[in-house]
């Protein structure tokens, strides 16, 4: 049976191997998915043996993404952009290919929550990895305008000189934020210790859209912000994280399965319904 797993530092909380058990059952597909959470500095040879032991691909989680990018063969185009790789494919004639699959797993859930991408004034909160996935496919849907605000600036700064070619995209302080955006996406990882990224409240109107890339069984700091201050819609990560898994799932067999049904199973699981 060919098997698979996700690789992470922790990793023990993670709902990969729910999903993609689900995903193979609806599929009918052969494979096993389980867990690996080696040291830190041990990633590079436990994805070395993996693979030499007959696995067929991973995912790969924090903090082993810019890692992951380094010990694969080959990259495709999203994983160079990304610069971070976050699914592993062994082919036929035995090389890895890394590949990035978290910023088509965005948009793809944002699609299905019917905001509107194109022409839209969007501000993506962060300059770190999840931000650097999410830049590329959020820019080829052609906003009127990406705006980049970081705690540290210069780090927005550099992103998106790093993706002008895709766009109009800009770099700002919190405190430069003005006018009127369609939709908010929060890439930082403050929802996690349940704080909030330093966004001033008077930027969340009635009209807005919400999206944190963080989850949980209850709303995250940041979601119950925007439902304190009127926000139109708000989004967690959930559906991106299974969209994502499908999107790794279609590049390891060939054959996308659907989400919906797999999110609210996944939603269940966590007694978010």
């Amino acid at each position: 049976m060919d098997r698979y797993l996700v690789f992470g530092h922790p990793v023990r909380h993670s709902k990969s191997p729910f999903i993609h058990t689900l995903f193979a059952r609806q599929t009918q597909q052969e494979l096993e998915y389980g867990l690996a959470e080696p040291a830190i500095d041990e990633f590079a040879q436990a994805l070395r043996t993996f693979f030499d032991q007959g696995g067929k691909g991973c995912n790969v989680t924090v903090p082993f993404k810019e890692q992951a990018f380094t010990l694969v063969d080959c990259l495709s185009p999203r994983a160079k952009r990304a610069g971070a790789v976050n699914t592993i494919k062994l082919t036929d004639d035995g090389v890895l290919l890394g590949d990035n699959t978290d910023g088509a797993g965005l948009v793809a859930d944002l699609k299905s929550h019917g905001v509107t991408l194109a022409d839209s004034r969007i501000l993506l909160l962060g300059a770190g990895g999840a931000a650097r996935g999410a830049l590329a496919p959020l820019l080829a849907e052609l906003p009127s305008e990406l705006v980049i605000a970081n705690r540290t600036h210069v780090k927005a700064q550099q992103l998106a000189a790093e993706f002008c070619d895709l766009g109009h995209v800009t770099a700002q302080t919190y405190e430069q934020l003005a006018g009127s955006f369609d939709l908010v996406i929060n890439s930082t990882s403050a929802s996690l210790q349940g704080e909030l990224p330093p966004l001033a409240p008077a930027l969340i109107h009635t009209d807005i859209a919400i999206y944190d890339m963080m989850y949980g069984a209850s709303d995250t700091a940041f979601i119950s912000l925007a439902k304190q201050h009127g926000a139109r819609q708000t989004m967690d990560g959930l559906g991106m994280l299974v969209e994502q898994a499908a999107e790794a799932f279609t590049v390891w067999r060939g054959i996308r399965p659907g989400t919906k049904q797999v999110l609210r199973e996944l939603k269940r699981n966590l007694g978010v319904i």
